[in-house]
């Protein structure tokens, strides 16, 4: 399987180790070793001062992944053992937050973001000291720079002034990726989510090189209902088709080896999605609407919630292929749970909101489970939806998929609007929608907003490297044969 980093690795690791343990029912009894059997003793730490350090950080590391966050910790010395007892007993998911910050991993980035380096020359303008509005630059006996960090405000107004470049500029990597400035540190140094802004991008989960930043699992919720008898649905996203090495029957083999009653394809949503979105479009535009954008994008809709309130109005009111998916399921097993199963970290905050939808996980924690259960993907038997769903449907996975899916569905009415793809969510495409929010003018009339550059299958959560899940992508849906091209639509 192929991983980016380091990062990825010890994610799917301590997950797939706690599934292992959950499997052969020792997860509460073996818990409390499992720090010390990833690092032990005379192990060569990675990445932290010593292995005591890296024992802390495996334990912390474990409480998202049992649901629980740092905020759950009231005595240190209550054991992993403890927590796990509790989230296996637990019969709803407990908290509100989706993300977390481990604050014994959030140690290493720099608290002030500018620097000076050896290349200063220790000149006679000073312009660094001069424009400073803090008075934090101060000199060495040798003229050379320094900054009074307990004074700095990280403006940035000396690394301007410099005239040779000597004073560098040194990112926190989380904040940088962040597009609404959600995250910052504490008065610890530690960083801290605002989730009254967050969007669940996910950008700041993989942009932290410590690996301090996780989502709040609900893994073994799942887990356990299934061990207790529930009848669980998956219903995994059309993404699906580009994350794994094997064919997607077997994947969904896969599914049912865990334990889930049946497998129902959300691209099976996303039809009702593209009917429903291409009739809106044209009623509104009939109406004299200027544009309208697209819906199913989770963090795009938290976007327009938190900081592009103007944009609402123009915004489609049909629902995400999930929200029609989990109907299906529902009425097709009015018995059971469902369990989203995608690449994006914001669809956790879509299911809070989705009375249908029981529970998320990602693509990335299915691959540990998988792993941790013992489910060898090759040798699954093969599992084939009832239900066949159009290339179309399937196409949302990539950016643009749902723009292309609806001119397919339109067929000639579609040459009556123009169309344009906004894939990611960062600081330009967002000056851009609050423009068109502002003067009701948009450089198309129907534009696709998704998070991730490349669509759903780039998104935060998927699994493994996402130049070959595209590639991949793009071949499995050159397989499917049903097509809106070959049906009467509209």
């Amino acid at each position: 399987m192929a991983f980016t980093n380091n990062v990825m690795i010890v994610r799917h690791r301590l997950l797939a180790d706690l599934v292992r343990l959950w499997k052969d029912e020792k997860l509460v009894e073996d818990v409390d070793r499992l720090p010390l059997r990833l690092s032990p003793r005379n192990a060569k730490p990675r990445g932290r001062c010593c292995i005591h350090k890296e024992r802390v950080v495996w334990k912390y590391k474990s409480l998202p992944l049992l649901g629980y966050d740092m905020s759950d910790e009231t005595d240190e010395l209550t054991p992993l053992s403890d927590y796990v007892r509790r989230a296996l007993e637990r019969k709803q998911v407990e908290k509100d937050n989706i993300l977390c910050v481990i604050d014994e991993a959030c140690s290493s980035c720099v608290q002030v973001n500018y620097e000076v380096s050896n290349l200063c020359k220790g000149c006679v303008a000073q312009s660094c000291s001069t424009n400073c509005p803090k008075d934090a630059v101060d000199f060495k006996r040798n003229g050379q720079a320094e900054i009074d960090h307990d004074k700095c405000i990280s403006c940035g107004i000396c690394h301007k002034n410099c005239p040779y470049h000597a004073i560098v500029y040194i990112p926190v990597p989380c904040e940088e990726a962040c597009p609404v400035k959600a995250i910052k540190k504490d008065e610890n140094g530690i960083e801290r989510i605002d989730e009254s802004r967050c969007i669940y991008c996910g950008k700041c989960v993989n942009a932290c090189p410590f690996g301090a930043i996780f989502e709040i699992s609900q893994t073994f919720d799942v887990l356990q209902r299934i061990r207790n008898g529930h009848k669980m649905i998956a219903i995994p996203a059309p993404s699906v088709l580009g994350q794994f090495k094997t064919t997607i029957d077997k994947v969904y083999g896969a599914l049912k080896a865990i334990g889930f009653h049946d497998v129902i394809e959300v691209a099976q949503g996303a039809m009702d999605t593209i009917s429903n979105e291409a009739h809106e479009l044209l009623e509104k535009l009939e109406e004299g609407q200027p544009f309208m954008t697209t819906s199913c994008c989770p963090a795009y809709i938290e976007l327009t919630e938190k900081h592009i309130p103007d944009i609402k109005p123009f915004v489609s009111h049909t629902g995400s292929p999930m929200y029609y998916a989990a109907r299906i399921a529902k009425q097709q097993h009015p018995d059971a749970e469902i369990v989203f199963i995608g690449p994006c970290l914001a669809k956790r905050q879509e299911a809070k909101r989705d009375e249908a939808v029981d529970f998320v996980w990602t693509f990335e924690e299915l691959a540990a489970i998988l792993d941790g259960m013992g489910v060898e993907l090759e040798e699954a038997d093969g599992f084939a939806p009832a239900f066949t769903s159009v290339r179309e449907a399937h196409g949302f996975a990539q950016a643009g998929g749902v723009m292309g899916s609806v001119q397919a569905y339109l067929k000639d009415k579609a040459k009556t609007f123009t169309a344009l793809n906004i894939a990611d969510i960062d600081r330009k495409n967002m000056t851009l929608l609050r423009s068109a929010a502002k003067t009701k003018k948009a450089p198309a009339q129907f534009i696709e907003v998704m998070a991730c550059p490349g669509g759903c299958i780039t998104g935060p959560c998927a699994h493994g490297d996402t130049a070959a899940g595209t590639r991949r992508l793009v071949a499995e849906l050159a397989k499917r044969k049903e097509t809106y091209a070959d049906m009467e639509t509209v």
